[in-house]
């Protein structure tokens, strides 16, 4: 296990940004059951900033994700003008600092703190399930107005599902990932032939967040979206990316502190309760439904599989992985029921 020093790294980076007020404290507020880290920095002015550390992936892609969240936080038009955090800002651009040495290659960018309003309970009843249907397609339709403006990105799904398949082909992969070579790559190439024949180019593009955990957002009394944090799987994709966790915090289990994450939650009643909602103010159509299929599979593959000892702590990670290849994986192609939701929500299957 490494043992690196972080909070000197991000006195490091501050003194970097600004030498004229110094860092008094740094406290570890990161979530405990990811490997992510995020500090409140108290300086010697009695301001505070947060700090994100990150090591995984590569820097550009960071600094990029970073870039096109500042200005898409700088150009949400209300309600939504302060759901976002802003970063700070050096030389026009948003500051990241890169630390470098034999043993660790790090990113650190500074945030101004979000306030927080509620948080969702862990189990919604069917009331407040279609008000926040109704709220993340309002959100999502915003998203989608900015997203015209913003930089590009350099990452899609294909990108990172390529990526994957290159790294099997690597003697890090044919160890690490020894045992299941043959399932990924089965489902990476199952996925890029099905994006291709769902003609995804043609869904809507904007700015989504895909992890919707229930920790990573608050809202108003009257479950309007008030603020959103944790932007570690932010992307420029379709809006259908974010849709998995939103069955997740509608499902009939609720949140809960041991978690899993297995396809049944898209077929659960208050799921479609929830789409019913969203459809009525951002339609969806058939071949964006069909996706959802493939937005989960893509979920396991990149996230759970290729990037999970990053998110997660190694007990989780080990535990997630071994449901992916045993259960998560294998319910792919045989438990989405996208007839089902076709029919509930009226879409025609044309």
């Amino acid at each position: 296990m490494r043992i690196v020093d972080y909070p000197s790294i991000i006195k490091t980076a501050w003194e970097n940004y600004d030498p004229n007020r110094s860092v008094v404290s740094v406290e570890d507020i990161s979530a405990k059951v990811s490997t992510n880290h995020v500090f409140r920095v108290r300086l010697d002015s009695d301001e505070l900033v947060i700090a994100k550390l990150s090591y995984f992936g590569v820097f550009e892609h960071f600094k990029e994700d970073h870039t096109i969240i500042h200005a898409l936080a700088n150009n949400l038009l209300y309600p939504y003008e302060n759901v976002l955090a802003k970063s700070l800002v050096k030389d026009n651009e948003v500051y990241t600092y890169r630390f470098q040495n034999s043993l660790v290659d790090t990113w650190v960018v500074f945030y101004n703190p979000i306030r927080t309003a509620n948080r969702l309970p862990r189990r919604l009843d069917e009331p407040a399930i279609q008000k926040l249907g109704h709220e993340m397609a309002t959100f999502h339709k915003a998203c989608l107005r900015v997203g015209k403006i913003l930089p590009q990105s350099s990452k899609t799904v294909r990108t990172d599902i390529q990526e994957l398949l290159d790294i099997l082909q690597t003697e890090t992969g044919q160890f690490e990932y020894r045992l299941h070579i043959d399932t990924i790559k089965e489902h990476c190439e199952r996925f890029l032939r099905n994006i291709d024949e769902l003609d995804i180019k043609s869904f809507d593009k904007l700015p989504v967040f895909v992890d919707w955990n229930i920790g990573n957002f608050s809202v108003t009394e009257d479950l309007k979206l008030f603020s959103r944090w944790d932007y570690d799987w932010f992307r420029i994709s379709n809006r259908m990316m974010d849709f998995y966790f939103f069955s997740q915090v509608v499902s009939d289990i609720g949140d809960r502190t041991v978690f899993s994450y297995g396809i049944n939650t898209l077929n659960e009643p208050r799921f479609l309760l929830f789409l019913k909602a969203y459809h009525a103010v951002y339609p969806l159509t058939a071949n964006e439904i069909r996706f959802l299929k493939e937005a989960y599979r893509f979920f396991i593959l990149n996230y759970v599989i290729k990037y999970g000892r990053y998110f997660f702590h190694r007990t989780y990670s080990t535990k997630l992985q071994k449901e992916a290849y045993e259960l998560y994986l294998p319910s792919v192609d045989r438990d989405f029921k996208a007839d089902l939701i076709l029919k509930e929500l009226g879409i025609s299957e044309a």
